[in-house]
C-alpha cells in the first residue's frame, strides 16, 4: 500500500534530564517540600517551603473564575481593581489554535516571600518570584465539566526561545518547566506550556499563597476526613481520626502535611487533591452561590492575591457566562490530574513526563467534542445518523507515511466502520485540501452521513461533496475490533489532504489514567 509519511519526527513529550536546577518540587507528582530522607520517588531539595498552600490558592481562586460571579454589578465591585496584564505583544503570533469552544485557563502559584508571604520563609525574602504551581483549567464547551492539569514543576523538557513580560528575550533550553516563569514570568510559561503541548492557553490567573487562609475561611472551612490520627510538629497540626472541618492555620498545616500515612509522595498528592475536590464541591454549591454576602467574602478574599490577563478581568460578560454554568459545574463534573511523569534517569530530584500517555491526554484537552456542529438553520432536516452507521474508506493524499492507517484506527475508535484505506496522492503532489465525498447518486443519504463524519474532523465543519475519486490503490481494512453486524449505509470517502486537520477525539481522561484522576467521589479516609 503506498499511504505516505515522513520518517522521524520530535517527540515532544519525552525529555530526559541532563541537569540539576535550582529549585524542585512540585504540586502533583511530588511534593513541594523536603521529605526526611526514606528513599521512594523524587523529592525537592528545599525545605520551610509552602508549596502547597500555593497549589490550593490558585485552585480555589480558579473554583473563583469557574463559578462565583453572580452579576454585572457584583464583578464590578470586586475585581474592578484587580491587579492584570496584557501578555498579548509577547506571546507572538505562532500558537495553537482553539476550535472547539472549550476554555483554558493558566493557573500560576508563585512562591513570594514577599509582604505577608515573609513568615513562610524569611531566608527567601529577595529570592524573587518563582513558580510554586502549575495547572491548567480546562473548562468544556457546554461550561459543565473542568479537567484541572498539574504540570510537575520539575518536569525537565525543551523550553522554547520566549519573552518575559517586558518583552526580554529568554533562550531557548533543556531545563525545568518551572525556569520559563523563573525567567520570564506568566508570558514565557505560557509559551513554553502551549510549544509543550500544543494546546492554546486563553486566559491566566496567577495567585500567591498568602490569601489560602483568607480563601478557606470564606468558604466557611472545608470538611475532610483523617483515616488515622495526626500529631505533626511540622505541620503544626493536630486531630484526631475521623471528620474535621478545617480552616485557616489548620486547613494551611494540612494541605502541608508530609509526616503522615505511609509517607509516600503519592499517598500526599492524593490528599491534597482529595481536598481540592471538597473545595470545589463547596464553592459551587448552591449555599455559597445564593447568599451574596457569603459571596462576596468568598470572592474578595480570593481576589486579593490574583493578577490575571487584562482580557478576562476586563470582559465581565465571559465570566458571567461561566458563572451562569455554576450549577451544572458541580464537583462530579471537576477531574484533577497531573500530568503523568516518572523519575529522570539522568538526576533522581527531577521528572519527565512518560509517553505516550502525556500526549493522549494532551489530545484529549485539545480535541474536546462535546459541542458538535449542528445543520443549518434552514432548509429540510437532516436525518441523525451515529457514528456506528457510517462506513469509511480513508485514503491519504499526501506524503506522510501510514497516515491513512492512522486516522483509520482513530475513526473506528469512535465507532465509525472502516472498510479500506489506500493511497489518493496525485503524481504531482498532495491533494491539497480534506474532503469528504459521497456518490453522486446518493444525495438522500449521503450529505448526512458525510456530516457526521465532518463532525469528527478538528476544524470548522467541512461540507460533504457529491462525487467520489479513483483511488491509486486501496487496501482492506482490519480493525482491532471487527463489528459483529457491519451497516449497510452509504460508503463516505475521506480523502486526507496536505491541511489535515486531525480527528477530533473525545474529551476524557485516557483508560491509562483513569486510576489517578481525583474527583469529589474519592474518599479522603482511603
Amino acid at each position: 500500500m503506498s499511504d505516505h509519511r515522513h520518517a522521524g519526527g520530535k517527540d515532544r513529550g519525552a525529555e530526559s534530564g541532563r541537569r540539576a536546577s535550582r529549585r524542585a518540587g512540585d504540586d502533583g507528582g511530588r511534593p513541594p517540600e523536603d521529605l526526611s530522607p526514606d528513599g521512594g520517588p523524587p523529592r525537592s531539595r528545599k525545605s520551610g517551603r509552602l508549596g502547597v498552600g500555593g497549589w490550593v490558592s490558585i485552585a480555589v481562586t480558579g473554583v473563583m473564575v469557574l463559578g462565583t460571579l453572580g452579576g454585572y454589578t457584583l464583578y464590578r465591585n470586586t475585581f474592578a481593581n484587580i491587579n492584570t496584564l496584557d501578555p498579548t505583544a509577547n506571546l507572538g503570533a505562532n500558537r495553537p489554535v482553539n476550535e472547539t469552544g472549550s476554555l483554558n485557563v493558566l493557573l500560576v502559584g508563585s512562591d513570594t516571600r514577599e509582604g505577608d508571604n515573609l513568615q513562610y520563609g524569611q531566608k527567601m525574602l529577595n529570592a524573587g518570584k518563582r513558580t510554586d504551581t502549575i495547572i491548567l483549567m480546562h473548562i468544556s464547551p457546554n461550561r459543565d465539566k473542568a479537567t484541572l492539569i498539574s504540570f510537575p514543576r520539575d518536569s525537565m523538557v525543551e523550553m522554547p526561545a520566549c519573552k518575559s513580560e517586558n518583552g526580554t528575550p529568554v533562550a531557548a533550553r533543556h531545563e525545568m518547566i518551572n525556569a520559563a516563569y523563573n525567567e520570564g514570568g506568566i508570558t514565557c510559561t505560557i509559551t513554553t506550556l502551549e510549544a509543550l503541548t500544543q494546546i492554546r492557553v486563553d486566559h491566566f490567573v496567577e495567585v500567591d499563597f498568602t490569601g489560602f487562609k483568607n480563601i478557606v475561611d470564606a468558604l466557611g472551612g472545608v470538611r475532610i476526613c483523617l483515616k488515622e490520627p495526626v500529631d505533626s510538629k511540622k505541620a503544626k497540626l493536630t486531630l484526631a481520626a475521623g471528620w474535621h472541618n478545617l480552616k485557616g492555620e489548620e486547613a494551611l498545616g494540612y494541605v502541608r502535611l508530609r509526616d503522615y500515612g505511609d509517607g509516600s509522595d503519592i499517598q500526599r498528592i492524593k490528599r491534597q487533591q482529595v481536598f481540592l475536590s471538597k473545595v470545589v464541591d463547596k464553592a459551587t454549591s448552591s449555599a455559597l452561590l445564593t447568599d451574596p454576602a457569603k459571596l462576596i467574602s468568598f470572592i474578595g478574599a480570593a481576589s486579593k492575591s490574583v493578577r490575571m490577563d487584562k482580557a478576562l478581568a476586563d470582559d465581565p460578560q465571559t465570566l458571567i457566562r461561566i458563572a451562569q454554568s455554576a450549577k451544572a459545574l458541580t464537583a462530579s463534573g471537576v477531574k484533577f490530574i497531573t500530568v503523568p511523569w516518572g523519575t529522570d534517569p539522568k538526576d533522581k530530584n527531577r521528572v519527565v513526563w512518560s509517553q505516550p500517555a502525556a500526549d493522549e491526554l494532551f489530545e484529549a484537552i485539545r480535541s474536546d467534542n462535546e459541542v458538535l456542529p449542528t445543520a443549518a438553520p434552514t432548509g429540510p432536516a437532516k436525518p441523525t445518523v451515529k457514528n456506528e452507521q457510517v462506513r469509511v474508506q480513508v485514503l491519504n493524499g499526501t506524503d506522510t507515511l501510514n497516515r491513512a492507517k492512522e486516522v483509520a484506527d482513530k475513526l473506528t475508535d469512535q465507532g465509525f466502520v472502516v472498510t479500506e484505506v489506500g493511497n489518493a496522492r496525485p503524481a504531482t503532489g498532495n491533494v491539497p485540501t480534506t474532503t469528504l465525498r459521497y456518490a453522486k447518486n446518493d444525495t438522500a443519504e449521503g450529505p448526512a452521513y458525510g456530516d457526521t463524519l465532518a463532525a469528527r474532523l478538528s476544524s470548522d465543519k467541512r461540507t460533504p461533496v457529491a462525487g467520489k475519486v479513483k483511488p491509486v490503490s486501496t487496501d482492506k481494512y482490519v480493525s482491532a475490533s471487527p463489528v459483529a453486524k457491519p451497516p449497510t449505509g452509504p460508503i463516505i470517502q475521506l480523502v486526507i489532504g496536505a491541511d489535515w486537520p486531525g480527528v477530533r477525539v473525545p474529551t476524557k481522561i485516557p483508560d491509562s489514567l483513569k486510576d489517578q484522576v481525583v474527583d469529589n467521589k474519592t474518599d479522603p479516609c482511603q
